[in-house]
């Protein structure tokens, strides 16, 4: 696949026009080539703009860039959740994808709770591959991609970020570096609360979550790790905050959202550059 085979399936994506399926596989092959390389702790330099949720909303991801700036000109960090509830899933993901592979330095996704077969087939990415392909084939290449997705990253050493939280099976980095991430999200261990766990003011230590699936947990937890891992603090996303951002337990958590108008309603973007 030649860059100018890329840029053009780039402009074809911005434009909201999903690509033909023979493409799509052959965009998910090369993506993998490049994600099978990347940690589960991927590092990313700063300067950085981290988006959180998107959730198939192209034309609030298009604003997103249209604020932060295009890749490459501007460093990206995606936190998952780039599927399901939007009307534009297909689009949305299969353009962070081409970006992905054009410009694999300049743009780290990482995976969400939403990446995953079993959600997919429940809140809408399913049945919108089936829709506009007439097939699920197309959802079976962007699956299998997910699979390869690292499940965090950590920014100059200083910020850790994922799309859920911390695990009571997890107190170091290297616990996460060592993790066989290629399979679907399990329903529970490591792996699963990565994607899945929640901050909670009112928890001291670990709670139930309500989610069905990891954990809460308190602000002695987040400074635990943080100090165990030498870092500034932890940045995710898997909840909405109206405001955009939403910092918690005196700056060492916080939650970024970014899709404003998430299941049409809310009209907010934030970027945490």
């Amino acid at each position: 696949m030649g860059t100018s085979d890329l840029d053009r399936q780039i402009e074809q994506l911005k434009r909201c026009e999903p690509l033909a399926e023979a493409e799509v596989k052959a965009l998910c092959l090369k993506a993998m080539e490049i994600l099978v390389e990347e940690s589960n702790v991927q590092r990313v330099d700063a300067p950085v703009t981290i988006c959180g949720d998107i959730h198939g909303q192209f034309y609030d991801m298009k604003e997103l860039f249209k604020v932060g700036g295009d890749c490459p000109k501007t460093n990206y960090l995606f936190l998952g959740d780039f599927v399901d509830r939007g009307f534009y899933s297909v689009e949305t993901f299969l353009l962070l994808l081409a970006l992905k592979v054009r410009y694999p330095d300049r743009i780290t996704l990482i995976r969400g709770n939403h990446e995953s077969r079993q959600i997919t087939q429940v809140y809408g990415f399913y049945d919108e591959c089936l829709r506009k392909y007439g097939s699920v084939n197309v959802w079976r290449y962007c699956t299998e991609i997910f699979d390869y997705l690292s499940l965090s990253a950590l920014i100059e050493n200083k910020i850790f970020s994922v799309h859920g939280g911390l695990s009571p099976a997890i107190t170091t980095l290297d616990q996460i570096r060592v993790i066989d991430r290629k399979q679907e999200v399990p329903h529970d261990g490591a792996m699963c609360d990565l994607l899945w766990s929640d901050p909670e003011d009112a928890v001291d230590g670990w709670g139930l979550s309500p989610r069905g699936a990891g954990f809460l947990f308190g602000g002695n937890v987040v400074s635990s790790f943080n100090h165990s891992n030498n870092i500034d603090y932890i940045c995710r996303a898997h909840q909405l905050v109206m405001e955009g951002f939403k910092w918690m337990f005196n700056n060492k958590i916080v939650t970024v959202w970014s899709a404003p108008n998430y299941c049409y309603r809310y009209l907010k973007i934030q970027l945490l550059s």
